[in-house]
């Protein structure tokens, strides 16, 4: 499908800039979809794996990273962005680290329904992961049906809509995760607020469990954290950009967060040794307590993020201005 077959919006001669969509080809000859937004926010989303590789602001500056060693090449999975963890969070299991979704090809859903449509000011993409009888996976044996809405709003914010069914005559359990890659100036100046006095399994230490006991999350480290029942919004601020960016959630009760700091770095191979100083992932998902559908059941879980020009803390944004933009997800 050529980019402009695939155009989703026509701008006519007397209207402003339109939301749009376009399919075309990346370097690596993978397709990927490219959203836009009337104020010059972008947003790329790779069919390998439904995977959200590049977010940026009007400005054109990168609002996710990638790292400059990833690998577009199928079946592995692209480090950085917004990478889909399912049926499996970690490696914990009899799965591949993170499951199978973030390998595997997904397709342009042809029935979106029941989620509204998203509208001419606000992009949006809907992908679908089916696996049926035929071609089940030799090591998760069930039938699914994986949709994924991806939407990228008027004043830029992206938001994330995903909802499995059980489309098998058995029951299933599953974990699943939105590993997000945030660019960032200098980890040693992040902060992630929102998570104090949380719960946390740490990787670290064997996945004891202790308590947050700082107002904020800082970075000395490394970091390898599964925060439980969290709430429903976390910031992560970057004082050298000052820029925070607000993670609005629902359905996603836990919250990862990673950084593998030097040494973990360099024994990455589609890391740069040097590119943990630029990146902090978080991680909304269900992971702690895993999620069981019965046969024609279907679990949705919602996400938007937001960027806030602010050296502020959470404490002090605008809640209104957070809790009304994720009304339209």
């Amino acid at each position: 499908m050529s980019a402009s077959a695939a155009e989703t919006s026509a701008v006519k001669p007397d209207e402003g800039p339109r939301a749009s969509v376009q399919f075309r080809q990346d370097a690596n000859g993978l397709d990927v979809a490219i959203l836009k937004d009337p104020r010059g926010f972008s947003a790329q989303v790779h069919l390998h794996g439904g995977q959200i590789t590049a977010w940026k602001n009007a400005q054109g500056e990168d609002l996710l990273f990638v790292s400059s060693k990833a690998v577009f090449k199928p079946p592995k999975p692209i480090r950085g962005g917004m990478l889909i963890c399912f049926p499996q969070f970690s490696n914990f299991g009899m799965i591949e680290q993170h499951g199978f979704a973030c390998n595997q090809s997904w397709a342009v859903d042809p029935d979106p329904s029941p989620l509204p449509p998203a509208g001419d000011d606000r992009a949006s993409l809907d992908l679908i992961l089916k696996q049926s009888n035929s071609d089940k996976q030799k090591i998760w044996s069930y039938s699914f049906e994986f949709r994924l809405r991806v939407v990228l709003g008027p004043e830029g914010e992206l938001g994330l809509t995903a909802r499995v069914r059980n489309t098998d005559p058995k029951a299933f359990t599953f974990t699943i995760a939105f590993q997000t890659y945030f660019s960032v100036r200098d980890i040693s100046e992040v902060r992630v607020e929102g998570l104090e006095t949380t719960d946390y399994l740490d990787g670290l230490q064997n996945s004891q469990l202790f308590t947050e006991q700082g107002d904020a999350l800082t970075f000395e480290g490394e970091v390898d954290r599964v925060y439980v029942n969290t709430p429903t919004t976390i910031a992560v601020i970057d004082h050298e950009k000052k820029t925070t960016f607000v993670l609005k959630k629902d359905g996603f009760p836990d919250a990862g967060v990673w950084n593998p700091w030097e040494k973990k770095a360099k024994a990455l191979t589609d890391l740069e040794d040097g590119e943990y100083k630029h990146m902090i992932c978080v991680q909304p998902g269900s992971i702690q307590k895993p999620i069981t559908l019965k046969p024609g059941e279907e679990w949705m879980g919602r996400l938007k993020i937001l960027t806030v020009f602010s050296s502020y803390h959470s404490g002090r944004l605008d809640p209104m201005r957070v809790l009304s933009s994720f009304d339209s997800v």
